[in-house]
């Protein structure tokens, strides 16, 4: 590794691995593009083919690598071909929703009335529920098939079996020492699968258990259900898969590259009324990653983050074009309320978060009374993003506590809650290493908090003492154009696992800088030593230190350099390089 600055304007140490440093003025091109790759484990001729065409004729593999796949997908089939009443029980967010809309509409595609839930966060919580079996139960289902979510659920599918239930388990979460005694537990994550697949999202495992069901089906379908199934294209559920995918922050990688850069083609077709109009209602013309993850997906979590996930998952499976305009404007109206709840919560997470860091601290535990538990998972998101530390947000509510966390890229959350859990410390939590959701007694609040501390410090190690951004590659200013633009987006798409390029811009002279926007950003123009200009903006920067220095006019014609993304940016038709900044360094 070699560190370019050791510590930026925002206390960041710059730096770059050995295998792409290749020198601060050289010419990029299409070199830039290998030795990114590079450093992402892409080397040989195949691979990189492989990556820049991610097609999903490529990287599909036989669903029947996955452990129990052939039991799981033969439950299924047969209760299809035999007209048993099979219920599809999901998980409140984007990947839960779209794992069960997926699936039902597989069903309905064969004539099956099938019947879904989908538990509510307040009320029922994560997982599986006694009284949400019971209600299935009496409505005749007699095979359960759990998406996103059960893995965890022990006790919960032995009282499904005990009603005489068949359970099927399709799961992406880390399993506990111990599976569900389920009929069938479909889940990469399994100590004893050997798929390699253990990075799919939950819409992910459940594509592929359709994708073998389908097959099944073949050896045993007659009459009209026959023609049916000659009808389906399962690939037009991919825009639905992408979704979760991104929205559950999945690394984009092998067979989610794959999924990813079918489905947002498949969103962009629009084929999906739902999401047609929803695209519409947020102004969106078209479809990409950003699209899905930061205005798409709000509005689908919007329902599971404030009440019920149903309007959500509606919206995804209805066909009656009046009822997906009334469920997309109610998601946008709740949207706006959830936003709202979050920014008053925000303030008080911060002023804790703060004292944490003032203390020392690696990790960030913050706790307030009577908190909406809908929005702890995206505080935890910002509060994470803000202070480079693992988060953990909750609510206390009548002696319980219930929150959410997210990780920074060194640290397992998934792990460290599964490790509490099997303590004692939390009376329940999953996740993975990004993510997770845990409750716990009120009492034992400083007990959690001591235990996450030090986890999150052994898996650190040293290197809690200055924050690290990895950088791609440096160059002169002079370099960032639209023809650099281009070659860069070969990459994509980008998201978890397949960043955007991180670049460092070196010798940029300060041109000037203004505010714009809501006054929390800015934007501005550099010079570069060839005499051209390059634009840049900042988003949240002003009234940070990276701000400040921008905004003094004393620091105009300093020579800087410039951390960030190289972006296209379009306006009324015109294409122009645009460099988002995040960090500087002075001289």
């Amino acid at each position: 590794m070699k560190k370019l600055v050791e510590k930026s304007v925002l206390g960041q140490a710059w730096v770059l691995p050995d295998c792409i440093d290749f020198g601060a003025k050289t010419d990029l091109g299409d070199d830039l593009v290998k030795k990114i790759l590079a450093s992402r484990g892409v080397t040989s001729a195949d691979e990189i083919a492989r990556f820049l065409s991610p097609t999903i004729k490529e990287y599909m593999p036989d669903p029947f690598v996955l452990k129990d796949m052939d039991v799981a997908s033969r439950i299924i089939a047969e209760a299809i071909c035999t007209d048993k009443k099979i219920a599809v029980y999901g998980d409140y967010d984007v990947d839960g929703i779209t794992s069960t809309a997926i699936f039902v509409k597989f069903l309905r595609s064969l004539g099956i009335d099938a019947i879904w839930h989908v538990p509510t966060r307040e009320g029922e919580g994560y997982g599986l529920n006694i009284s949400a079996i019971d209600e299935l139960c009496n409505a005749g289902a007699q095979v359960l098939v759990t998406v996103d979510c059960g893995i965890s659920c022990i006790k919960e599918i032995e009282y499904a079996k005990q009603r005489g239930m068949t359970v099927v388990v399709t799961d992406h979460h880390s399993p506990d020492n111990m599976l569900p005694g389920a009929d069938a537990v479909v889940n990469p994550k399994r100590q004893d699968d050997s798929s390699e697949l253990n990075y799919l999202a939950g819409v992910g495992v459940a594509f592929l258990t359709l994708v073998a069901v389908n097959r099944e089906l073949r050896n045993c379908l007659t009459g009209d259900k026959c023609a049916l199934q000659s009808k389906i294209n399962l690939m037009e559920y991919l825009d639905l898969v992408a979704l979760g995918t991104i929205c559950d922050t999945m690394s984009l990688v092998g067979l989610n590259r794959a999924f990813v850069a079918t489905g947002l083609k498949v969103l962009d077709g629009r084929r999906n009324l739902g999401l047609r109009v929803l695209m519409d209602v947020a102004g969106v013309k078209h479809a990409s990653v950003y699209v899905v993850g930061f205005v798409l997906g709000p509005r689908l979590n919007a329902a599971g983050r404030l009440d019920s996930a149903k309007p959500a998952l509606e919206l995804l499976l209805t066909d009656n074009p009046l009822v997906a305009r009334a469920l997309a404007e109610k998601l946008e109206q709740m949207n706006k309320d959830r936003i709202d709840i979050q920014n008053a919560i925000m303030l008080g997470a911060t002023e804790q978060a703060e004292l944490c860091c003032k203390n020392g601290k690696c990790s960030l535990f913050v706790c307030g009374d009577n908190w909406h538990g809908g929005v702890m998972g995206i505080i935890a998101g910002r509060l994470k993003d803000k202070y480079n530390r693992p988060s953990c947000v909750a609510t206390k509510i009548d002696g319980v506590i219930n929150g959410s966390g997210r990780s920074v890229a060194k640290v397992d959350l998934g792990h460290i809650i599964h490790e509490a859990l099997a303590l004692g410390i939390v009376s329940e939590g999953g996740g993975h290493a990004a993510a997770a959701g845990f409750s716990l007694p009120a009492d034992k609040e400083q007990e959690f908090c001591d235990f996450l501390e030090k986890s999150v410090a052994e898996q650190l190690g040293k290197d809690q003492i200055v924050p690290e951004v990895m950088v791609d590659a440096e160059m002169d200013a002079s370099g960032a154009n639209m023809d650099l633009v281009s070659k860069l987006s070969v990459l994509a798409p980008f998201g978890q696992g397949n960043p955007e390029p991180e670049l460092v811009l070196n010798g940029a002279v300060l041109h000037y800088a203004t505010v714009m926007g809501n006054g929390s950003h800015l934007r501005g123009v550099v010079r570069t030593s060839l005499g051209t200009q390059v634009a840049f903006v900042g988003f949240n920067l002003v009234g940070t230190p990276v701000g400040n220095f921008l905004l003094d006019d004393a620091n105009t014609n300093t020579t800087i350099s410039m951390l960030g993304k190289l972006k296209d940016n379009e306006y009324n038709g015109r294409h122009a390089a645009q460099f988002v900044l995040e960090d500087i360094a002075i001289g």
